[in-house]
């Protein structure tokens, strides 16, 4: 029984089904099943070519104590379903399946004599060496699945042979070289995934006769060049991604004839030149990334025709002009970035009202969004036009006139001083009473002196020597604002204490105060925290300023998440509250992990604390992931501690207890505990019958009652018929590949979000998943941001 239909059947059945399937895919013992032995053989012994070929395969690897066990035998059963993944047809092996296996060593090139092999599939383990040549024997192969292995040397231009090959995916490995032309030979593939290896040279123009390809993937490589010109033969194509590599010359126009494209990625190159206009030829895309190039001009109005696209991304490159008024029609349109350019003029209201200032900082002439100058008339495009010419007569201007004009506009400026001169005696008159006053019930001497004047980036502090540091923009708050502002305890860490501040124009920004003696000296603090400044990522919570004190205070200013953090999102709502639906928290988990990639990859900084407590939550339950790189600016003490009570809420890795220095294992240990608690919905400082969450999960899996593993809330979406039972299983399964005791056995974190990103819902997430965090919290209105108001919240 397929696990769709009954996991909609009524009564226990569902449950059953959903609980066996669960167990067969986390067993790793080669016990089969009556299921697998009917449809691993049909009676027929093994040929003798074949038993040759696999007993030389299970010589060249490495495998864990008895996963290979059944590979001993005479073969007489090899077909039969005691050889662990191998699937037979007439007597011959159609199928090898050993992923997520913890095998190690080597490929051997016997494999070749395993003529009618159609599948291997030997990802997710710790295989190296060189793929053999041989592979390129087998004719009837459709799918080659090596991605995450330790593969190193050239790709074989043998594999062009495989004539009917439709899947190859070597990706995740240490593949040198350059990308064999004769890949094209192999007509049939529609997905070719060569991505995060450290291949070089051109990408071959041959590949663009590959008439089925539906996804190119030659992401994070080395790749140079022109993309070919030809790249729009690719008629089938949807999903290209050419990021992260050294290609430059121009966007090909021809790409733009591939109305079959949904994604296109070509961050992090050198190309150049014009995006062209006829980029509403895709009238399927959904993504067009453009980071971080060379491009130049502007953004053609055309786009606003892409009705269906949900992310543009165009930063951090040359681009000028304004942002065009089309792109407000796009209703799908979830996630813009066009910060870091030199455009200009006003953002379309429609834009500004949308996305918050991460989405157009970094342009000095552009205005109109939250954060940035006020539009003027002369931010107008009608104002930058040429003035109109002068009427062909005109009277002229009298000496009489022209003194009287003069003699106005000199006593206008002296009347303006004298107004400007008395507002400000009288301004520092009332500041002096004040803070007189305020020392009574406002410790304002705890935080730092006010700061006096504004300039542009730094905000001094008056005589005390206070300054205050914007990372986007113009100034939109003054450290004498910041300092003054009502504010609502959130929560307290070992870093110290976060505050809701009211601004007087009432807006609301979050406020870190660093504890004292916990951070660096004074410079290092600044080194760091200027680096931490230009940290962007849409799934990371981005450092807007921070203020150092003439006495030492640390003040960190963020965004406010109104939303809360996803412990108060799952563990703290009401009986009224809307439960949170699974397509939720799969977003939320991808969100996480996307963050976590950009944090090890991109940033190359680990995290050190991810918990579900400093994981934020916007509008949409778009996750921030919060406090990213707050271990640079503390102490080594500070950071041990920190470590500690990671450990004290389940979330620390087993390592920890001995190496005391976190690193990207840890934080994926982390992201797995976090995933745990969105699949059970319990918290991982919990216990049950003494055992953590992980020894729950698995002793709950081994009783074979999984549906005491879900959240009651998912079993109920998973009861519904649609595929979300498949969904769990195979969210769980990764989420327990994340917590494996061996740091090894852990995936990467781009690993994890390429498998997240795969078995993601394809619907929206529910807008009736909504949760107001304030409500959860303790607050205490009407202080200022010291650390004498005490909190009852454990939040961060």
């Amino acid at each position: 029984m397929g696990l769709r239909s009954s996991v909609g059947s009524r009564g226990g059945g569902g449950v059953l089904a959903l609980s066996l399937l669960l167990l067969l895919l986390l067993q790793h013992a080669a016990v089969p099943t009556q299921g697998q032995s009917a449809s691993s053989s049909d009676g027929v012994p093994i040929a003798q070519a074949d038993l040759q070929a696999l007993r030389a395969i299970g010589q060249a690897l490495a495998a864990p104590r008895g996963l290979l066990r059944g590979w001993n035998g005479t073969g007489l059963d090899a077909c039969s379903g005691a050889w662990a993944g191998v699937k037979c047809a007439r007597g011959r092996v159609v199928a090898l399946q050993l992923p997520f296996k913890g095998l190690a060593g080597t490929l051997s090139d016997r494999v070749g004599q395993l003529a009618a092999l159609r599948k291997l599939s030997l990802h997710d383990n710790a295989l190296g060496g060189r793929v053999p040549a041989a592979v390129g024997l087998l004719r009837d192969l459709r799918g080659l699945y090596l991605f995450n292995n330790r593969f190193a040397g050239a790709v074989p231009p043998a594999l062009g042979g495989c004539a009917l090959l439709q899947t190859l995916d070597l990706s995740g490995n240490a593949f040198s070289g350059t990308i064999p032309s004769a890949l094209a030979n192999a007509t049939r593939l529609y997905r070719l995934s060569l991505d995060h290896n450290n291949l070089s040279g051109a990408v071959p123009a041959s590949l663009t006769s590959l008439h089925f390809l539906e996804s190119l993937s030659l992401n994070n490589n080395n790749l140079s060049g022109e993309i070919p010109s030809t790249i729009g033969n690719l008629s089938s194509l949807q999903l290209l991604d050419l990021s992260d590599n050294l290609l430059a010359g121009t966007f090909p126009l021809s790409l733009c004839n591939v109305t079959s494209l949904q994604e296109i990625n070509l961050d992090g190159n050198r190309i150049g030149g014009h995006i062209p206009d006829a980029i509403d030829g895709l009238k399927n895309l959904t993504k067009l990334s453009l980071r971080k190039n060379l491009l130049d001009g502007e953004i053609p109005a055309t786009v606003g025709n892409l009705s269906r696209l949900s992310s543009l991304d165009v930063s951090e490159n040359n681009l000028t002009g304004g942002i065009p008024e089309s792109l407000s029609g796009l209703a799908n349109l979830g996630a813009l970035n066009v910060s870091y350019n030199s455009l200009s003029g006003p953002v379309p209201l429609a834009l500004s009202s949308k996305f918050n200032s991460s989405s157009f900082v970094g342009n000095l002439q552009l205005c109109g969004f939250n954060g940035s100058a006020i539009c003027t008339s002369a931010s107008s495009p009608a104002a930058m036009a040429p003035p109109p010419p002068l009427p062909a007569k005109t009277r002229k201007i009298s000496k009489k006139e022209l003194v009287i004009a003069v003699a106005g506009i000199l006593f206008l400026f002296a009347l303006l001083f004298c107004c400007v001169l008395i507002f400000w005696r009288k301004d520092k008159k009332d500041s002096a009473s004040a803070e007189k006053k305020g020392a009574k019930d406002v410790t304002s001497k705890e935080v730092g002196k006010p700061a006096g004047g504004g300039g542009k980036g730094n905000d001094a502090g008056g005589d005390g020597g206070g300054k205050l540091v914007h990372f986007d923009g113009p100034l939109s708050f003054t450290a004498d604002d910041l300092l003054c502002a009502t504010a609502e305890i959130l929560g307290k860490s070992t870093y110290g204490t976060v505050y809701k501040a009211t601004m007087e124009d009432g807006s609301y920004v979050a406020v870190k105060r660093l504890r004292e003696k916990i951070a660096k000296s004074s410079k290092e603090f600044e080194t760091e925290v200027n680096a931490l400044g230009k940290l962007r990522h849409p799934n990371l919570l981005s450092l807007r300023a921070y203020y150092h004190g003439p006495k030492g205070e640390k003040l960190l200013v963020f965004d406010f998440m109104t939303k809360g953090n996803l412990a108060s999102f799952l563990h703290a709502r009401t009986p009224e509250s809307p439960p949170v639906s699974w397509p939720t928290r799969m977003n939320i988990a991808v969100g996480i992990a996307r963050g976590l990639h950009h944090l090890h990859s991109d940033a190359t900084m680990v995290h050190g604390n991810l918990t579900s407590n400093n994981i934020l939550l916007d509008e949409d339950n778009n996750a921030k992931i919060a406090d990213c790189g707050l271990p640079r600016l503390m102490s080594a003490a500070a950071n041990n501690n920190v470590v500690a009570t990671a450990g004290a809420l389940g979330y620390r890795a087993p390592e920890l207890s001995k190496l005391k220095k976190a690193n990207t294992k840890t934080d994926i240990y982390s992201l797995g505990m976090i995933m745990l608690e969105l699949l059970t919905g319990k918290s991982p400082g919990d216990t049950t019958n003494g055992l953590d969450l992980p020894q729950w999960v698995a002793s709950v899996v081994e009783e074979e009652w999984t549906n005491e593993v879900f959240d009651l809330e998912l079993m109920k979406d998973a009861a519904a018929g649609s595929e979300t039972g498949e969904e769990l299983v195979k969210t769980l399964k990764l989420a327990l590949h994340c917590v494996d005791p061996s740091p090894v056995a852990r995936p990467e974190a781009q690993q994890v979000l390429r498998q997240l990103e795969q078995i993601k819902p394809s619907m929206a997430v529910s807008a009736s998943s909504s949760f107001t965090g304030e409500a959860s919290h303790t607050t205490a209105t009407g202080t200022t941001i010291t650390d004498d108001t005490k909190s009852t919240t454990g939040t961060e």
